[in-house]
């Protein structure tokens, strides 16, 4: 059973097709002529992605199609895996044969939605931008509209509101509010817009859930959402995150556990960990039990009020924070009621889930091709390639400061000066010349203020790899060569090194030697709040 993000693609996407069957299309001549349809628009991308496992190309080119929608001041909203690696976006507006160029403002990753803009006047001619409405209440109607797979005029779908819940957005890997509906969502209706009975936009559709128990279960990301995006973009003119607590969370359910940490209500949740790099930590402590956030009251199931008569998964308060912003948090530590502040930022992930810039960084070293281990790289190696333990660590270990890498061997370019090490591939460096390996701006540090005779390399299970240090830099332009690659690094690798680390702090335990309990998966319990 799994959420997917979807993109009318012209190519082969594992799976990305979907049997969802079709429900009622209205064609009621009010709904035919409504004026709110011509904000509709459709949107062709192409995308270049780039190749993680040979980091210095990109991949081959291909064409997807998707929806978006004029939200005013020159702008459309669509989702962000629609323009995802799009290097170049174009819009045609309804009823219309021209396509007009559209530049990519801003990409939530998070949220999927990404802010476009087109700069010819002739597009906007005529043009009225949607209005938003309010969250809708479950068994309202909504329409869905968009330019899904099977021709190139508008679609129309209508159902209910059947669920609004904090939902995982499956292109951002992270848990925002989302509203389920069963109108039909196909290929092609990402970034389309969802109506109300009156005309409003409720939301932009994004995804649908899979599974051969269950059918026509859609999501659309809802105004509250799509508000703080855009809030955030007008604030800081850049997309910044959603922030977060940076603490692993507990339910509170059993009496025994409750009267143990001396809660005299049925309130609160546990802190089970805090995570190093969260503003929380030395705010915070594993132990504590947090009963209110910004003066609201948390459930011993860590759950709060929403709106009348429904209550909500603690984390959607934060999700309502910006970055920067304080909270003020009610705890109960060792028994006694106290009142703390910290800041939410946004969470600092050990292997993202995407790579900012859109290149992935590489750095070659007598043929040995070091790079950060990232999520897309895990996705386009097969698990057997990456290992059980290295794959452990990407999935539950958190990282201990900001910055931190898990830099692997990626593959060794067979050449004389690395004879023995050619069957080496996807393995974690942990020190150079008996220096823990920071990231990877930290290794390409380190190897060029060398000057000992040899470069040696520590792995896992004390496997050393080492190399005479001028043979390697007599041998490097020669590989480079032979396998045509551009440069030894990537641009960059190529600014001056600063370190981020603050004074006094130190990393001499091993990398990512506490990894997370199978416990924090699922979604009948608390994850990082």
């Amino acid at each position: 059973m799994v959420s997917k993000s979807l993109g009318q693609q012209k190519r082969d996407m594992k799976g990305l097709m979907f049997d969802l069957k079709e429900k009622q299309v209205i064609d009621s001549g009010s709904l035919q002529d409504a004026t709110f349809l011509n904000a509709v628009v459709k949107v062709y991308c192409t995308h270049t992605e780039p190749d993680y496992s040979l980091p210095w190309q990109k991949q081959r080119q291909y064409t997807s199609t998707g929806s978006a929608f004029m939200i005013g001041d020159g702008k459309l909203l669509t989702n962000a895996h629609c323009v995802e690696h799009g290097t170049q976006v174009k819009v045609k507006r309804r009823g219309d044969d021209t396509k007009f160029v559209a530049k990519v403002l801003a990409r939530g990753v998070e949220c999927d939605i990404a802010l476009l803009s087109v700069e010819s006047e002739e597009f906007w001619k005529g043009a009225e931008p949607l209005r938003f409405g309010r969250l809708p209440c479950l068994q309202d109607a909504v329409t869905v509209v968009g330019y899904p797979l099977g021709g190139d005029t508008i679609s129309v779908t209508k159902g209910v509101v059947s669920r609004i819940e904090v939902t995982s957005y499956a292109h951002g890997a992270s848990d925002l509010l989302g509203i389920q509906i069963d109108a039909a969502i196909n290929p092609g209706n990402s970034g389309g817009p969802a109506f109300n009975d009156q005309g409003e936009c409720i939301g932009v559709a994004f995804q649908v859930f899979r599974s051969e128990e269950a059918e026509n279960i859609g999501y659309v990301i809802p105004t509250t959402v799509v508000s703080h995006f855009l809030n955030d973009y007008e604030r800081n003119g850049k997309y910044t995150g959603f922030p977060s607590l940076g603490v692993l969370l507990q339910k509170l359910e059993n009496p025994a556990l409750r009267a143990c940490l001396k809660v005299q209500s049925n309130e609160g949740v546990l802190v089970r960990r805090v995570e190093p790099t969260s503003a929380a930590n030395g705010v915070l402590k594993e132990g504590d039990v947090i009963v209110s956030f910004d003066g609201v009251q948390i459930g011993c199931e860590g759950t709060v009020p929403f709106r009348s008569t429904e209550r909500i998964v603690f984390r959607y308060l934060i999700s309502q924070k910006f970055s920067g912003d304080a909270a003020e948090l009610g705890i109960i530590r060792d028994g006694t009621y106290m009142k703390v502040q910290t800041v939410l930022h946004p969470r600092v992930h050990l292997v993202p889930y995407h790579i900012e810039g859109g290149q992935p960084s590489y750095l070659i070293i007598a043929g040995l091709v070091f790079t950060p281990l990232s999520e897309p790289l895990i996705g386009e190696e097969c698990e057997d390639s990456i290992g059980l333990k290295l794959l452990t660590k990407a999935r539950y270990s958190s990282a201990k400061f900001r910055g931190e890498q898990i830099v692997i061997l990626s593959q060794v370019l067979a050449n004389e000066v690395n004879i023995g090490y050619e069957d080496m591939n996807n393995q974690q460096v942990l020190k150079f010349n008996g220096t823990r390996i920071r990231n990877i701006r930290h290794l390409a540090h380190l190897v060029d203020s060398c000057e000992n005779k040899y470069l040696v390399f520590e792995f896992e299970d004390n496997f050393l790899a080492v190399l005479e240090r001028k043979a390697a830099v007599t041998s490097s332009p020669c590989i480079l060569k032979d396998y045509g690659i551009p440069s030894e690094r990537s641009s960059d690798l190529l600014e001056p090194y600063v370190d981020l680390l603050e004074d006094g702090q130190v990393i001499n335990q091993d990398i990512q030697d506490n990894p997370v309990s199978s416990l924090e998966i699922g979604f009948d319990g608390l994850l990082w709040a």
